[in-house]
């Protein structure tokens, strides 16, 4: 009983520990990225988030948007219209394109692609020593590594999301076409009575907060490789995990909040 008490508290304590360490490390992210554009090599880091991010990611990101918009346009045409409701297709398609599955598949997107890539990226250069040489040449590594890939990846996920909006709410009209009898007139006027500013905004809201998480959780986890690169795996593996479970809590809350405030 003593030894089960002992291990609640001494993982208690490091877990609170580890959380209060986690919020610092999040601060000091925020507060260096407001001077990022003075070092002009981070910059260049930052080109190329963007470039493995946002665009590398976008033939899988339109594939994917595509897909399902087209099946929830096909199946909504098909079964609303039996119960009177033909119209609800429309408030549905941006309920779930634009306001939830939209920020939570390509946020799972970049966290699978990038995050791993980040994690790794950083856990081989703690173990090669790379973070050391940064430090004793008076280069700071959070400035210098983690910021850019912060902006990079969040910028990315918003732009992302705004992509799989569009293929998903005008890409999906042209497969739509070949299989049913769709106006294209018709269906925009019915999309823009749909959708407003709000459901917009809610999008892009989750889709930067979710690149703040997946970029703080894998550069976080990529730091926390000690010596030997075994662990690196492992670390890209939890770090990913991790920004799953985040992403989700982060999706659920700000659904909440806007389901509140409407």
């Amino acid at each position: 009983m003593l030894n089960f008490v002992e291990r609640t508290g001494k993982n208690t304590i490091t877990s609170v520990q580890n959380f209060f360490y986690a919020m610092g490390y999040f601060y000091r992210i925020l507060r260096d990225s407001l001077f990022y554009l003075r070092h002009k090599q981070s910059r260049r880091v930052l080109t190329f988030q963007i470039l493995f991010t946002g665009i590398e990611a976008l033939p899988v990101i339109a594939i994917l948007s595509v897909g399902l918009g087209a099946i929830i346009i096909i199946q909504g045409l098909t079964v609303l219209p039996q119960f009177g409701q033909g119209q609800l297709v429309y408030t549905i398609l941006i309920t779930v394109i634009t306001r939830e599955l939209g920020p939570i598949l390509t946020a799972f997107i970049v966290a699978a692609r990038s995050g791993t890539a980040i994690s790794t990226e950083l856990g081989n250069m703690v173990v090669s020593h790379e973070i050391e040489a940064y430090v004793a040449d008076g280069i700071d590594p959070i400035s210098y590594l983690v910021v850019p890939r912060f902006l990079g990846v969040t910028f990315s996920l918003v732009l992302l999301n705004l992509y799989f909006n569009i293929f998903g709410l005008l890409g999906s009209f042209v497969i739509t076409a070949l299989v049913t009898e769709i106006f294209l007139q018709d269906y925009l006027f019915n999309l823009l009575n749909a959708i407003s500013l709000a459901d917009i905004l809610v999008s892009v809201v989750k889709s930067a907060v979710a690149g703040m998480v997946i970029s703080v959780v894998a550069t976080y986890y990529g730091f926390k490789v000690e010596q030997s690169s075994t662990e690196v795996p492992v670390m890209a593996i939890k770090s990913v995990g991790r920004s799953f479970v985040l992403i989700i809590i982060t999706n659920a809350v700000i659904t909440v909040v806007y389901y509140l405030t409407i």
